[in-house]
């Protein structure tokens, strides 16, 4: 048994510590934030909007069909991209799921706009519902910019693909759905705290993605 400690002026057993427990310091404060960015960064990633958007666009406008033509899309615009990524991961070609670095992004990004072209393609040939086709088009348009950007800058490719699904639903299903814009802001402010991006970057691609695959959308359909 460990002997009580004494004070170095008396000797006697110094007094046990009866106050209650010292209050968390505000250092707790960034890390749940930075939990809960992760937890937004990585559940709302530009594969998930994708395959949750082309269902509901694909269901509510062609019924079952459009959903069956909304998995084919995203096979090639999300399940193939994200295998491709994995593969570079586990073969450290990059470092997570996210490409955090830009240079690397250069190799990601043409790769995507190759599959999201192939499966453009096969749809304009098997003559796919018309809102489907569009969809696909201002995904592959909203990636120019964004390529061209990000040889000099590292704009937000999360915030890219919201920004441009929620004016994409809105263009198709009514304006009720530009009520999710905020959903935009928040993964912008994730993608910040995680320091993968500055407020401009997450800015900036939001934007370009809004007016790209908006504009895309609209004129294709």
């Amino acid at each position: 048994m460990a002997e009580p400690t004494t004070t170095p002026t008396t000797g006697s057993p110094a007094a046990p510590t009866t106050g209650p427990p010292a209050a968390p310091t505000t250092g707790a404060e960034p890390s749940a934030a930075t939990g809960w960015a992760r937890r937004i960064t990585d559940g709302v990633e530009p594969k998930n909007v994708i395959i949750a958007v082309l269902p509901l666009v694909g269901g509510l406008r062609y019924g079952w069909p459009g959903v069956g033509w909304a998995a084919f899309a995203a096979l090639f615009a999300a399940v193939i991209p994200t295998w491709f990524i994995r593969r570079g991961v586990r073969r450290g070609s990059w470092e997570d799921r996210h490409v955090g670095r830009r240079q690397r992004r250069l190799v990601v990004i043409p790769f995507v706009m190759l599959s999201v072209l192939t499966s453009l393609v096969a749809m304009l040939r098997l003559d796919a519902p018309t809102d489907m086709v569009a969809m696909v088009l201002a995904m592959f348009a909203s990636l120019i910019p964004i390529l061209v950007i990000t040889v000099w800058w590292k704009v937000s490719i999360h915030t890219a693909v919201a920004g441009g699904a929620v004016v994409c639903l809105a263009i198709a299903l009514g304006p009720w759905w530009l009520l999710l814009s905020p959903l935009v802001a928040v993964i912008g402010w994730s993608r910040v705290v995680l320091r993968d991006h500055t407020t401009a970057q997450t800015l900036v691609g939001a934007v370009v993605g809004a007016l790209a695959a908006g504009l895309t959308f609209w004129s294709a359909r």
